[in-house]
């Protein structure tokens, strides 16, 4: 019998796992917490679209070309993660990599290039394909690609 994945848990929950998250790959300069199998946990900061503040998240990003694509699944809820609404608002971001801010500049795969993409996500965990069957949506993938071609150095915070 197949067990069944945790979906849909209530969004106060999954915003405390991620505050944690995000604060142990912030004071560990991303050291802890900071792969997952072939993923990459990494922080995407976003421009808030209503704020103009600052949003960060952890996420798994898996590689492709010189930059990272990431899925959008928010647990399988019927919603888009808001990290997704605020790329489509300003695709401008910043991924941090073990401590290392890359400019990035999002972009919404679709059709069967966004099939593909999914799909390595299902692969690489299988949780994403119960997110994919519980949702009325169907859940974005998106590169994230640098820019610039400069690495930005860790910042130091002591």
């Amino acid at each position: 019998m197949r067990a069944v994945a945790l979906t849909r848990l209530p969004g106060w929950f999954t915003r405390r796992v991620s505050s944690f998250h995000r604060n142990m790959l912030l004071l560990s300069r991303g050291h802890f917490l900071s792969r997952h199998k072939s993923a990459r946990i990494v922080l995407l900061t976003t421009t808030g679209r209503r704020t103009g503040k600052p949003r960060t998240w952890p996420l798994a990003a898996l590689p492709t070309g010189d930059g990272w694509v990431v899925a959008g699944s928010n647990g399988g809820h019927d919603q888009h993660p808001s990290w997704y609404l605020n790329l489509l608002a300003k695709p401008e971001a910043t991924v941090t990599v073990e401590g290392t801010p890359v400019p990035v500049r999002a972009r919404v795969a679709d059709g069967e290039e966004r099939d593909r993409q999914y799909r390595r996500f299902v692969d690489y965990l299988a949780v994403y394909a119960d997110y994919e069957r519980v949702t009325a949506r169907v859940i974005p993938v998106v590169f994230l690609d640098p820019v610039g071609g400069q690495i930005q150095e860790p910042v130091d915070e002591s």
